[in-house]
């Protein structure tokens, strides 16, 4: 058996394969950084009919210990399906099990995003959905970072910006993005109505550096790009750099910065209530965006942070940050790793293709409460 990570969004340290049912594997830290957690190998020369037992033996040091609980590993066949396998954790090591149909699996901590779909994405997105390309950043290591707009009333006067994956290892954010283009695609009466009142500002990958190299956290430079909007550097963090200078010359009238969570087994957000300038009108749209997405399933407002004391703020963050200086409407929008306890699926947890309808239901929201943004 050959285990190997060298492609796109690859992260895993070999220890010892000797031994099909105690394969020791190790998760690599993030380039500059000590942030780990993000797993994705292939293993090829499986024989089909034997299981084999993985240990990922230091999960117990890696950066978010209690998103191991209840959590279950990923693996596919041909990198397009994805299913659980039985996973458990002691307090040091994750293992995981399969029983090989192949000769060839895939493992990942969460269904992987390539640069492949994502440079598909952005085609689709111009020339199927409309969308133009505004700009386009560069990383620290030169990757694309495009920045779409879908304006379809040059009279339309709300500007409402989206994010993805700031935490490269969080690609369910990318798969929502890929759900929030393909509705685009569509002509319905919720999707003209909000067309015809903003336009969309898309940034469906502002980390790819960390996405390729199979980060968890932080962009090459060891950066968490969400800790830097209070003061983003040409050096450090020029992927925020991009995005703050033409929010600027845009404007913004909301902002959902999208995220997934690795302890918090539900669909929720975070909002900027902690903020030195939050007003009564922000906290009106904020709960009318809980509640409006909440009946459209998937979402929920029980479960997640810890709401900030007020002036607590941790200003660094995109939403904090977007949120005091353009007093609007902004969230964090977290999906789990794992599976949404509200609505389970023993087969796939939390995937792609949920993250992809959450996008849908999220326009559909953005539609009732276009009007009431300014």
């Amino acid at each position: 058996m050959e285990i190997r990570c060298d492609f796109d969004s690859g992260n895993i340290q070999v220890l010892d394969a000797s031994d099909p049912q105690d394969v020791r594997l190790a998760l690599r830290p993030d380039l500059n950084s000590p942030h780990f957690q993000w797993f994705h190998f292939c293993a090829d020369g499986l024989t089909p009919g034997q299981r084999y037992t993985f240990d990922l033996t230091n999960a117990g040091h890696s950066s978010y210990t209690g998103g191991w609980p209840g959590y279950r590993a990923l693996a596919s066949y041909d990198q397009r399906d994805w299913f659980r396998v039985d996973s458990s954790y002691d307090g040091q090591s994750l293992r995981f099990s399969l029983d090989a149909e192949q000769p060839r699996a895939w493992f990942a901590y969460f269904e992987p995003y390539s640069r492949e779909r994502h440079a598909a994405l952005v085609r689709q997105a111009i020339e199927q959905a409309g969308a133009e390309l505004v700009a386009t950043g560069r990383s620290i290591e030169g990757r694309d970072i495009p920045l779409l707009r879908i304006r379809r009333n040059p009279q339309a006067t709300r500007k409402l910006w989206l994010i993805a994956q700031q935490h490269p290892g969080e690609h369910m954010a990318e798969w929502f993005m890929e759900g929030l283009i393909e509705r685009l695609q569509q002509k319905d009466a919720e999707l003209d109505y909000l067309l015809q009142h903003a336009e969309l500002y898309l940034v469906p990958n502002m980390n790819p550096d960390g996405a390729f190299r199979g980060h968890l956290r932080t962009n090459a430079a060891g950066t968490d790009l969400n800790r830097a909007w209070a003061s983003p550097s040409a050096e450090t963090s020029p992927e925020v750099l991009f995005v703050q200078a033409h929010m600027r010359q845009q404007g913004v009238d909301l902002f959902l910065d999208i995220h997934g969570d690795e302890e918090i087994p539900y669909v929720f957000a975070a909002g900027c209530e902690g903020n030195p300038g939050y007003s009564e009108r922000q906290a009106y749209l904020e709960a009318e965006f809980r509640k409006r997405l909440e009946e459209r399933g998937e979402f929920q407002s029980l479960h997640g942070y810890p709401r900030s004391a007020p002036g607590k703020a941790n200003m660094t963050l995109a939403c904090n940050h977007v949120g005091e200086t353009y007093q609007c409407l902004a969230l964090t929008l977290e999906m789990p790793f794992k599976d949404h306890d509200l609505a389970p699926d023993a087969r796939t947890g939390w995937s792609g293709a949920r993250a992809k309808r959450l996008a849908g239901a999220v326009l559909s929201t953005l539609s009732s409460l276009v009007e009431e943004l300014r």
